[in-house]
């Protein structure tokens, strides 16, 4: 009987070529509680277009930190409306204002910072989690973002057994702009992850 990791290799080598499209509406075929993780950081239009236009209510997981920027609120909001996205929010229990008094925002460094990471990202995402108890959760996450991620592909599998999935994985930067021309969606770069000094840094959801 194949393992886990070999079902892995194989899948990933049967639909390296696949559209993101063709990926996604596969996995939906046997899904039966998936999701759709998003920070509405650049290019994230992309994934919340390819499975919302084939789940008109699936479940998109929102963890708002907080700290986006205003760019990125107005940038989820337009997004939410266009492709009428099922949104369920998360925010840490701590307000932003509270924790501005208490701790701010930990330089890497700092004792602090994974008590940081924890109250804004890690928590309210293990509560969504817990609530929705997936089977799949897809995710844009892509070859060259950071040396964990180059270790991923399409199909991985989360700490908790989850089938993650993320269909543009092998696309780059330019294929993702042609994406977005295609389908007239919007983009916004001026985005901010607090738990982050390195665009190349984990924040822990991921690993």
């Amino acid at each position: 009987m194949e393992n886990k990791e070999d079902i892995l290799k194989k899948y990933n080598t049967e639909f390296a070529n696949k559209t993101p499209l063709e990926i996604v509406s596969w996995v939906l075929s046997f899904a039966n509680k998936p999701v759709v993780t998003t920070n509405f950081r650049p290019y994230e239009a992309s994934i919340l277009h390819a499975t919302s236009t084939l789940v008109k209510d699936l479940v998109v997981i929102w963890c708002d930190t907080g700290y986006n920027t205003p760019n990125t609120y107005k940038h989820a909001e337009e997004l939410i409306s266009t492709l009428n996205l099922n949104i369920d929010l998360y925010v840490p229990k701590q307000t932003t204002a509270h924790r501005d008094v208490t701790i701010g925002i930990p330089q890497i460094n700092h004792p602090n910072h994974q008590l940081f990471t924890e109250q804004v990202k890690l928590e309210p995402f293990k509560r969504a989690m817990n609530k929705h108890q997936p089977d799949v959760w897809f995710t844009n996450l892509r070859k060259g973002q950071t040396t964990l991620r180059d270790r991923l592909d399409i199909f991985s599998f989360s700490k908790d057994g989850i089938l993650k999935v993320s269909p543009f994985y092998h696309w780059s930067d330019e294929q993702l702009d042609a994406y977005l021309k295609e389908y007239n969606l919007p983009n916004e770069f001026k985005y901010f992850d607090p738990t982050k000094a390195l665009e190349n840094r984990e924040c822990g959801i991921h690993s």
